[in-house]
């Protein structure tokens, strides 16, 4: 869910920089500027704060099995790199 409080406060902004002959609406105003940032950012393609913590988690032990494994591997060429080679197993 988005919190509404700071659009609120950009609405009240935004209705302060109004004209002053526009003052008498300025409610009127603040709650149109209001409707307008809600239905803008309505249409965005967002994530609540908990699915992105979640796929930030899944992220990160991704990253830390992926790290994982880039370390057995260099460890296993390091290995085959050192045996000595067999030139009968060619």
């Amino acid at each position: 869910m988005i919190d509404l409080n700071p659009i609120d406060e950009l609405a009240r902004r935004l209705s302060s920089l109004v004209p002053p002959g526009l003052r008498e609406s300025r409610e009127e105003l603040q709650q149109t500027f209001k409707a307008a940032l809600q239905s803008g950012l309505g249409k965005l393609d967002l994530v609540t704060r908990e699915e992105f913590d979640v796929q930030r988690a899944v992220l990160l032990r991704t990253r830390e099995k992926l790290e994982a494994l880039e370390k057995t591997v260099a460890a296993l060429e390091a290995e085959r790199s050192a045996a000595p080679r067999d030139p009968s197993a060619s």
